[in-house]
């Protein structure tokens, strides 16, 4: 698979290269880089930092913050964390699956030795621990796919980081953290994060042998511009939260989604969906057409009818939708 270098540790910088790769980057064959963040927190786009983060803690060890445009849970990056990123042509959104995307990722651990499989909504788990989480966004006909691989991250910084409220904070709430999650070096014999770079990237680009993408000068400034007025900015990364009168919030198989919602004169005049679900594309769309219909049941149910929520909530379905704004 042909490929881009990107040494950036920039998270702003890489987030905006995955979007302007989806967007962009217009070649005829799929391609993948590899990537590492400096110590960050990585929120999912339908999520609200506020709830997801421990502020604190953040502020104190010079965390930095930042949102993606892909759905799922909030993600803790350090130097001990590897990412990678598929850009792939895809025809038809119904036929996505995220498992047929990182089987390229698993095959490679094989080569290496190691064991891994798919499992759940968008987890490669190892010995049955976790050690990759993975989302996915669409945007003109490509699918990026991007995901996280735990070669020797710091699990305690991870706890501590995500964690709202520090009260939660103890050592038993890391060690059930451990109980469930892997890092990939715990499984290797010998090689650090470099050489186990190396190694992927060998792998997934047909053993050398596959055609870099080199990004241009024009093209490293449009994503640096857009790391700068977008990825890097409050109101991308926390927003201004508007007031609510209606909110509910359900775990699902597909994810827990929250919906918050202003209803005046018997009309939704606002509504937001947040959440760690996995869509495709921006739920805005969604909302859009939710605002301004009666809050009634048969009413919401007449306009999600007429949408692809598969696109915009992954495996959350318009019964669960339902059962969240009015049950």
């Amino acid at each position: 698979m042909r490929y881009i270098l990107n040494k950036s540790l920039d998270p702003y910088f890489n987030l905006a290269l995955d979007e302007y790769a989806m967007k962009h980057i217009d070649v005829d064959e799929d391609f993948f880089f590899l990537w590492q963040n400096a110590p960050s927190v990585i929120i999912g786009k339908n999520q609200n930092t506020a709830e997801e983060i421990n502020q604190k803690f953040i502020d104190q060890h010079g965390i930095k913050v930042a949102r993606r445009v892909s759905g799922g849970g909030a993600v803790y990056h350090d130097l001990g964390n590897l990412n990678f990123t598929f850009v792939i042509s895809v025809d038809d959104p119904g036929k996505v699956n995220y498992k047929k995307y990182v089987q390229p990722i698993i095959d490679a651990l094989e080569s290496m030795g190691i064991k891994a499989e798919a499992s759940g909504r968008n987890d490669i788990l190892v010995d049955g621990l976790k050690i990759s989480g993975n989302a996915q966004r669409m945007a003109n006909g490509k699918l990026m796919h991007h995901g996280t691989i735990m070669f020797d991250l710091n699990i305690e910084n991870m706890v501590k980081a995500l964690n709202v409220d520090p009260d939660k904070i103890t050592s038993k709430g890391v060690k059930s953290v451990r109980s469930r999650v892997t890092n990939i070096k715990e499984h290797l014999t010998h090689g650090d994060i470099h050489e186990f770079w190396d190694n992927l990237h060998y792998y997934l680009s047909n053993e050398g042998q596959d055609q870099e993408i080199v990004l241009t000068e024009d093209d490293i400034a449009k994503i640096q511009a857009e790391a700068d007025s977008k990825f890097s900015t409050w109101d991308w990364i926390y927003g201004a939260s508007p007031e609510f009168n209606l909110k509910n919030s359900k775990r699902f198989s597909g994810g827990r989604l929250e919906t918050l919602m202003n209803v005046v004169e018997g009309k939704i005049a606002s509504i937001r969906f947040v959440g760690d679900y996995l869509g495709l594309e921006d739920v805005s769309e969604v909302e859009n057409q939710l605002m301004g219909v009666r809050f009634d049941r048969s009413d919401v149910d007449g306009i999600l009818s007429q949408i692809d929520l598969k696109k915009y909530f992954g495996l959350i379905d318009k019964g669960e939708i339902l059962s969240l704004m009015f049950d």
